[in-house]
């Protein structure tokens, strides 16, 4: 039959450490060595006592360790905003604002192109068109066809 096997617990607790024996004086100077000397043995130093901490503050609740920890985590980093040419931000919001606005006004939106078109044919026709080129001038796109 095979045997069981004994499955040994491990302790969580550290083990004490036991502080070393030290030899008195007449041990150490009974002990020869084999050409008959006595040996020496070298005294130790007495560890400097530790100070006293200052008295603590009481702990915190568990929950409100939580709290912090969790606000902590909750604060976004921030990250270098891309300034120019590269602006990935600011077109991300124009693409938003955009698509917010057709949702909005989605069923207005023909009516507000046939109000444009009769201006552009109106009185402000003129003063719409000047306005349109000096924009066009001001523009880097190649091209004048709309």
């Amino acid at each position: 039959m095979a045997k069981a096997k004994k499955s040994k617990k491990k302790s969580r607790k550290p083990a004490k450490r036991k502080a070393p024996k030290r030899a008195s004086a007449r041990a150490a100077a009974s002990r020869k060595t084999s050409r008959g000397k006595a040996k020496k043995s070298k005294a130790k130093k007495a560890a400097p006592k530790k100070k006293k901490s200052p008295a603590r503050k009481p702990a915190a609740p568990a929950k409100a360790k939580r709290l912090v920890k969790a606000a902590k985590k909750a604060a976004p980093k921030k990250k270098k905003q891309i300034v120019g040419e590269g602006d990935y931000q600011a077109s991300r919001n124009f693409l938003k604002d955009q698509s917010g606005f057709v949702k909005r006004h989605n069923s207005e939106i023909p009516r507000m192109g046939n109000a444009a078109e009769a201006a552009m044919d109106g009185p402000q026709g003129g003063e719409l068109r000047a306005a349109e080129e000096e924009a066009r001038s001001h523009s880097k796109a190649p091209g004048g066809e709309v």
